[in-house]
């Protein structure tokens, strides 16, 4: 580099440094030792040469960083973690010489420093991906400790596009991604080629937060997202495929929920205080342990999945819900009653305490503690109105064996293939996904709500041909 020459002022000194650190540590020392008019290095407290102007002036850097005592017509300058030594040219002025080591110091700081929050950030980064890997393995325990936090549920969103990694990079402090206890927590990661983001928070206190903030962030980056119904922690892997599933239907710019209902779901139609308190006394007489057993069954489908997300035998699944049948005085294997409970469980904490208890009947699929029956008509039609009568006495009868196709094909009349092919029409007129327990449980309700003597399979219209067997 040419030396200084004498017009150049103090602006243009620490222009010319700044200019170097915002490249690297290296250049900011070459420009540091050109303007000195002799040569600079950057040594470490261990005795190694960090950067050096020349390279062969390191070795004597190093000497007189250990012992700067015997070195006095040298400019030295201590920081944290290291030394710059600089020595300057005879010509140059003692001024001169304090302004470049000052502010090369001074630059050397801001750099360490930047790299020290993005050390932060991605060990940041690195922690909601282990505890996400954590919640997915079924050890909510583990996750929670990690995080210092009290929070019982999770919802998950799942967004994909080709600006999925902008948006990451952009946003994911943007969404409060944090572990700190102060303030709402969300975990955002890369998981391949989705932006993932979990809103952990109670049954009802915090759940809606983290929507608003997703959703600003698939619309700026046009990125198509689906989101879980918020379910506790320990069913972070059922959420999970919820919001998998509902991405696949979801637009660019928009989230799609894993309900799908939207403006035709109860919790929409329903007040919310209405349906908080018809919750709250259904459930009154479970307790907690109670109350995630019953949502892993309702929500899985079997005691079997049931044990899996709970981490117990399937025989002591089958042995609570034994006594939570007896404690709601309800047959759980029904499937009105199920639909109801799941209903109950998905509704928000009421804001006072209850102090009665209800019971569930299979006789009225809405009770009218939540709907008077016009309304709940009015409802159920509006949901149900794309399906033709055909469609819809399959539809029933498939929810009324709980989602399962063997025996209602059977009590149809129809073939598996034809009854699977009828439901894949159902969830395309209705542009629902049948797989989700919580749309099945509402088109349960619906159907139910509706239903005329003529719905049944034996008056299922026929359509000529070999539609259905054992008919001539």
């Amino acid at each position: 580099m040419s030396g200084l020459p004498v017009k150049v002022t103090r602006y243009q000194v620490v222009r010319r440094l700044t200019r170097a650190a915002a490249h690297s540590d290296a250049q900011l020392i070459a420009e540091a030792a050109g303007l000195a008019e002799g040569w600079a290095v950057l040594a470490d407290l261990m005795g190694g040469v960090v950067c050096s102007t020349p390279d062969s002036a390191g070795p004597e850097g190093v000497r007189v960083a250990a012992h700067p005592q015997l070195y006095p017509q040298l400019t030295i300058r201590k920081m944290a973690g290291a030394v710059l030594v600089v020595r300057p040219g005879t010509a140059l002025p003692s001024s001169r010489i304090d302004l470049i080591t000052r502010t090369c110091v001074d630059l050397l700081r801001m750099r360490a420093r930047a790299r020290r929050e993005e050390d932060t950030h991605h060990a940041e980064q690195r922690l909601h991906t282990a505890v996400l890997h954590l919640l997915l393995s079924g050890q909510p325990h583990l996750a929670t400790d990690v995080l210092g936090t009290a929070a019982t549920h999770a919802t998950v969103f799942r967004l994909s596009g080709k600006l999925v990694h902008a948006a990451y990079q952009t946003h994911w402090r943007a969404a409060q991604p944090s572990v700190s206890p102060q303030v709402p927590r969300m975990l955002v990661c890369m998981e391949g080629s989705e932006l993932v983001v979990v809103a952990l928070h109670g049954l009802d206190q915090g759940r809606h937060v983290a929507r608003p903030v997703v959703a600003r962030i698939a619309a700026r980056h046009q990125l198509a997202g689906g989101v879980s119904d918020p379910l506790p922690l320990d069913m972070v892997a059922t959420a999970w495929a919820e919001a998998g599933n509902a991405r696949h239907s979801a637009t660019s710019g928009c989230l799609a929920s894993a309900t799908f209902l939207g403006s035709h779901g109860l919790l929409g139609v329903v007040p919310a205080g209405r349906l908080a308190r018809w919750s709250a006394a259904v459930l009154k007489p479970l307790n907690r342990e109670q109350h995630r057993t019953l949502e892993a069954y309702l929500r899985s489908g079997s005691a079997q999945a049931a044990a899996a997300v709970l981490d117990v035998s399937e025989g002591t699944v089958r042995a609570r819900l034994r006594w939570i049948g007896t404690l709601l005085a309800a047959e759980l294997d029904t499937p009105t009653v199920q639909a109801q409970l799941l209903l109950a469980l998905r509704a928000p904490a009421p804001s006072q305490r209850v102090s009665t208890s209800a019971r569930l009947g299979p006789d009225r699929p809405l009770p009218t503690d939540l709907l008077d029956p016009d309304d709940a008509y009015r409802w159920a039609s509006a949901l149900l109105r794309p399906l033709d009568k055909p469609l819809r006495i399959a539809l029933r009868c498939w929810l009324q064996h709980r989602g399962r196709t063997a025996p209602a094909a059977s009590e149809l009349g129809l073939s598996r293939s034809t009854l699977t092919d009828w439901l894949s029409k159902c969830g395309r007129a209705l542009s629902l996904d049948l797989s989700s327990a919580t749309v099945r449980a509402e088109l349960h309700l619906a159907a139910e709500t509706i239903a005329t003597p003529e719905d049944t399979p034996a008056r299922l219209p026929r359509r000529g041909g070999r539609t259905y067997r054992g008919q001539p």
